[in-house]
């Protein structure tokens, strides 16, 4: 394997239009290794984030370098711009299993309103929870959960050699899916994910286990059967990456009122309360959302109302900025309905 590192920055842009939390892809520039051409290889998953390899003499700093990546391939300018982290599991990249460098990348989450896009990389707008159908709890425990993955996970765990690996596996999908009375944490969406891959009920993992095997990876050997497509799967650790950036944002939006960066200048508290549980994957009291963020001093009314078909005018509000530096600890939503 070669010895080279290669310093790449992705990142994921979110909005939220119309209740549904979405992110910009773009598609897969992945080109089959010419050592697996002619195999009888699965074709390659196309749906990316926006990403590129670095340019250290082109770019200053790597927040520059990310906002002109997402200028270039989507059309969007950032916004709200924060790191997440570096990304640099070996074989991360494909190529790297045949000679190429090891692949290492910065990762950022962006907020943005939503907006046309465009740029030169096939850029689209995604429902975000195409990627993660299991953490989207505002209508109920999706289905999904105790029909596939449950009887998959117990699968999995039965078939450990020793007690103890059975035991561990058992307990980690019983908090990361809030089995046996376990309550449903929305903030363990990376470890949720990874489990899955752990499991190997994630096509990623049935796709890297073969190519790993194809490369001839001490220890790997191929999966015999696809799984179910548990999600829509993406290019290389897409998803991984996805998953970081949507636990990061629910974590947040607890306590920092990041929120407004998706909203516009003026906005009702239904539309807040609406991008609030797009993103938390819950249901909120209404009562008890309107009273913290009035009370709290997170909005104010500006005076002005917005025409509702079939209803009675909706009072706008805004953002107070001030709410940044009053409140640095206090929690920015209530807890979701029970």
């Amino acid at each position: 394997m070669g010895g080279e590192l290669q310093l790449g920055l992705t990142v994921v842009i979110v909005a939220v239009a119309a209740g549904v939390p979405r992110v910009v892809e773009v598609r897969s520039g992945f080109e089959v290794p010419e050592a697996l051409r002619g195999r009888d290889l699965p074709p390659p998953h196309r749906d990316a984030l926006p990403g590129a390899t670095f340019e250290p003499g082109r770019f200053r700093t790597l927040q520059e370098g990310v906002r002109a990546v997402a200028e270039g391939l989507t059309g969007v300018g950032l916004r709200y711009v924060e790191q997440l982290y570096t990304f640099g599991d070996r074989f991360r990249d494909p190529h790297e299993l045949f000679g190429g460098p090891r692949a290492l990348s910065v990762g950022y989450l962006a907020l943005v309103r939503d907006e046309p896009i465009g740029g030169s990389g096939g850029a689209a707008w995604r429902d975000l929870y195409d990627h993660f159908p299991w953490e989207d709890w505002r209508e109920e425990r999706p289905a999904l959960i105790d029909s596939v993955i449950v009887p998959a996970l117990e699968r999995w765990s039965a078939a450990a050699e020793d007690p103890g690996t059975r035991a561990r596996r058992t307990e980690r999908a019983q908090l990361a899916f809030a089995l046996d009375g376990a309550p449903w944490d929305g903030e363990r969406v990376l470890q949720r994910y990874e489990l899955l891959y752990e499991a190997g009920l994630v096509v990623e993992s049935h796709r890297d286990r073969r190519l790993e095997a194809l490369a001839g990876v001490a220890g790997a050997s191929a999966p015999r059967d696809m799984p179910r497509a548990l999600g829509r799967p993406m290019a290389r650790d897409g998803r991984r990456i996805l998953a970081t950036a949507l636990e990061r944002l629910r974590g947040k939006l607890k306590y920092r009122p990041i929120v407004f960066e998706l909203l516009p200048p003026a906005f009702t508290l239904h539309r807040l309360q609406q991008v609030v549980e797009a993103l938390s994957g819950t249901r909120l009291h209404k009562q008890n959302f309107r009273r913290l963020m009035i009370s709290g001093g997170f909005v104010e009314p500006t005076g002005a109302f917005e025409n509702q078909t079939g209803g009675r005018p909706a009072e706008l509000y805004r953002f107070r900025r001030q709410a940044v530096h009053e409140r640095t600890s206090t929690r920015a939503i209530p807890d979701a309905e029970a």
